[in-house]
């Protein structure tokens, strides 16, 4: 959000509202240091790469993602639940340093 100074937002509580969740959604803030992250479609195919760095914020809602970290690194992830454990993703065969695609 982007508000201007003296603008209010009202006390409120959530409601209960059933949801259901198909596919997990998550955020990841970068505390410290730098990762690369690759990007895959649906079907598993490399699409590019970025690097996040202190203070960055990612959602990655759709396809597939790795992560390489280029130096010590300190992440906060969230996403919705509740986990299902094993049945939460599906594992593949990513690509190696040399063969990223970083995009600016």
């Amino acid at each position: 959000m982007n508000r201007p100074s003296g603008y209010v937002i009202p006390p409120h509580v959530h409601n209960p509202v059933a949801r259901e969740v198909q596919y997990t959604k998550e955020v990841l803030f970068i505390r410290s240091g730098r990762v690369r992250v690759d990007f895959y479609d649906d079907d598993h195919t490399y699409l590019e790469s970025r690097v996040l760095e202190t203070g960055d914020v990612i959602l990655l809602a759709y396809g597939g993602h790795g992560f390489e970290m280029l130096e010590p690194t300190e992440m906060i992830e969230v996403k919705q639940g509740p986990y299902a454990g094993d049945n939460d993703k599906t594992r593949f065969e990513g690509i190696s340093a040399d063969q990223a695609v970083i995009k600016p």
